[in-house]
């Protein structure tokens, strides 16, 4: 089923994700909707703030950066192959130079902006059957599993921007939690308060 992403603005965005465990309600059915959801939209990550859910649980499918012609065979058979499910995920590492690629999200449509972050992470995580993994990625992947990552710690992209790029996306950012902007997947707004 696809679910209607939530947009910026909502303070579900905000909060720090809680742990979930193997007894989490539907979860094989949650993380099959995350996936047609993340799909419908054309994204490479989907992480459960972004469906209403403020729980520590993302996934990532980074196929179609895949398709970018600079990269070499090995760097697009390993995106090609990259596609998982991250639970109760905790990032023990960062290293190497802060490089900067052009990063957007589902949650925040038509704002796309140059993100500094670390080229190469070790991150520990439950996969789908609550097996425990500790793996190190670089490069995109690194880049995408960082992104996802923030969404559960309640931090968006936009928040890593310089104080003056902050300012110049401000009436964009404002028009989007109002439900101003055309999107051509399932979103939800958050509710507007009214004036007396």
């Amino acid at each position: 089923m696809i679910l209607p992403i939530v947009a910026y603005g909502d303070p579900v965005l905000k909060r720090v994700g809680q742990d979930i465990d193997a007894e989490y309600p539907n979860l094989a059915e949650l993380i099959d909707n995350m996936y047609e959801t993340m799909y419908n939209a054309y994204g490479v990550g989907l992480a459960a703030p972004q469906i209403g859910l403020p729980i520590r649980l993302f996934i990532i499918d980074t196929t179609p950066f895949s398709e970018d012609e600079d990269l070499t065979e090995e760097e697009i058979n390993t995106l090609k192959a990259f596609n998982k499910v991250f639970i109760n995920a905790k990032i023990t590492e960062e290293e190497g130079d802060e490089w900067a690629f052009n990063e957007g999200c589902l949650s925040i449509p038509d704002v796309r902006e140059d993100v500094f972050r670390k080229s190469k992470i070790t991150i520990e995580y439950l996969d789908e059957n609550f097996e425990k993994h500790k793996d190190t990625y670089d490069g995109l992947i690194a880049r995408v599993i960082q992104h996802e990552y923030d969404h559960i710690d309640g931090i968006l992209f936009t928040e890593k921007l310089s104080t003056l790029k902050k300012r110049l996306i401000k009436g964009r950012l404002d028009n989007i939690s109002k439900g101003k902007v055309r999107v051509d997947y399932k979103m939800r707004f958050p509710k507007q308060k009214k004036r007396r």
